[in-house]
């Protein structure tokens, strides 16, 4: 069948009108993806910045963190000391003191003996008596070992030593607690004082006493020792004469035999001079500041 003239039109106007409807469905659709494109670009923009943000913020919370545990760990471990002073000043529980410092107490053994030593650096260094380490006629031990108060055993290298003074310095390897040095100028006669040591092969013992005198005068003719009425017996010497603040204010040296609770300790700053003679000699280095 022939179609009309006016039914070609209207065929021809409805393909026009559908082709124009793909078209501008066609068009409506990728703007559409255009702007969504756009949208998520945008969005990603954002997120991106919103996790740099939220992890710089993280990062600053962590480290606000870590700054507030050192500050409470620090003022903590200041309040435990005070607390610990406080207790040893007002009666006689040194407690807290002893268990701060034993750490940095060893024992020093060898084939000729044994005998007390404190860590004086945290690289492990320790000072003890020289008289320590020699038998009876002068001679250095073979072998030198540091028991510490784990009951780590350390071969000792032996790094120097004062005659005059009776000093030796050791070296044991690891990283250790080390002691603090009073000034030896402001003991005075009257403040109590404990001493730690190994009396008689008893490990870490402690007794108390006071000061009865500053700047006696030792054997070497040198006025630089403390003497104390605290008990003093063999294995003691090497080891610290602490005050109540936990400073260590001399190394217990001698007693006198015939007398009763007569033992002397050479005063810490004759200590610090001495090592830090050695540490320059032999070490090239300050040990003590």
């Amino acid at each position: 069948m022939t179609l009309k003239r006016h039914h070609k039109i209207l065929i021809g106007s409805f393909g026009a009108i559908v082709i124009l409807f793909m078209i501008t469905t066609s068009i409506f659709l990728y703007l559409l993806f255009v702007n969504q494109n756009l949208n998520y670009q945008i969005l990603n923009k954002k997120i991106g910045t919103l996790e740099t943000e939220t992890n710089s913020k993280i990062n600053e919370l962590a480290k606000n963190v870590l700054e507030t545990k050192d500050i409470v760990g620090s003022e903590l471990g200041s309040l435990n000391k005070e607390i610990n002073l406080l207790k040893a000043s007002a009666g006689e529980d040194f407690s807290g003191i002893i268990e701060a410092l034993i750490p940095a107490v060893v024992t020093i053994r060898t084939n000729y003996g044994q005998g007390t030593g404190f860590i004086v650096d945290s690289e492990g260094y320790i000072v003890t008596n020289a008289h320590v380490l020699a038998d009876s006629n002068g001679f250095l031990a073979d072998e030198v070992r540091a028991i510490t108060s784990s009951q780590e055993v350390k071969t000792a290298e032996f790094v120097g030593f004062n005659s005059e003074l009776d000093i030796a310095l050791l070296k044991i390897s690891g990283n250790f607690q080390a002691v603090e040095f009073g000034d030896s100028n402001d003991v005075q006669a009257g403040e109590k004082v404990i001493a730690i040591g190994n009396p008689l092969g008893l490990q870490f013992s402690v007794t108390q006493g006071i000061v009865s005198s500053v700047h006696r005068t030792g054997a070497n003719g040198l006025n630089a020792y403390i003497q104390t009425d605290a008990a003093l017996n063999p294995g003691n010497s090497g080891g610290p004469l602490i005050n109540i603040e936990g400073k260590v204010i001399g190394i217990n040296n001698f007693k006198i035999g015939s007398g009763e609770n007569l033992g002397f300790a050479l005063e810490s700053n004759y200590i610090v001079s001495s090592i830090n003679e050695i540490a320059q000699e032999e070490l090239n280095q300050t040990l003590i500041q």
